[in-house]
């Protein structure tokens, strides 16, 4: 028998300018941290942690998959997720897709850092993936846009 499960993740994001048009746009690896092996366990157990819920931006580097909350956390940036978590079809049934919106005035910083949390807006203790490998430069006027794809299994 062979084993096929592991959790793996990527980020992609689109930064627009005023008028709409793209200014940035890549796909970078995420990691996985211990919390969000742990979550699935108890997602899986329905043991009561809260839904993954909330994304945050940050202008620090240096986490790992230790880490339960970002290197620098850019003030005002936690928000809730927009919209809802999206489950792939067909081929991509394995794959949760999470999706964060920042508008003009929010997040104006050089964002190195994005991770996502569980439901709670009131702490950023419970970090489920992290990414430092970002370069984003976000102007007042900019529109984020992040969508994180995490795959279960193969």
């Amino acid at each position: 028998m062979k084993d096929k499960f592991g959790i793996k993740g990527k980020v992609h994001y689109v930064l627009r300018d005023k008028d709409e048009n793209i200014k940035d746009e890549g796909e970078v690896h995420n990691d996985i941290t211990v919390g969000m092996d742990a979550h699935v366990a108890d997602q899986m157990a329905d043991q009561g942690d809260a839904q993954i819920g909330f994304i945050a931006l940050g202008t620090g580097t240096g986490g790992t998959t230790a880490s339960t909350d970002l290197a620098t956390y850019e003030a005002g940036t936690l928000i809730a997720l927009s919209g809802t978590q999206t489950q792939g079809t067909a081929a991509a049934d394995n794959d949760v897709v999470y999706s964060g919106f920042w508008d003009a005035g929010v997040g104006t910083a050089s964002i190195t850092e994005a991770g996502i949390f569980l439901g709670s807006a009131t702490s950023r203790s419970d970090l489920m993936t992290y990414n430092d490998g970002l370069t984003i430069t976000k102007g007042a006027s900019d529109t984020l846009k992040i969508d994180w794809t995490v795959t279960y299994g193969a």
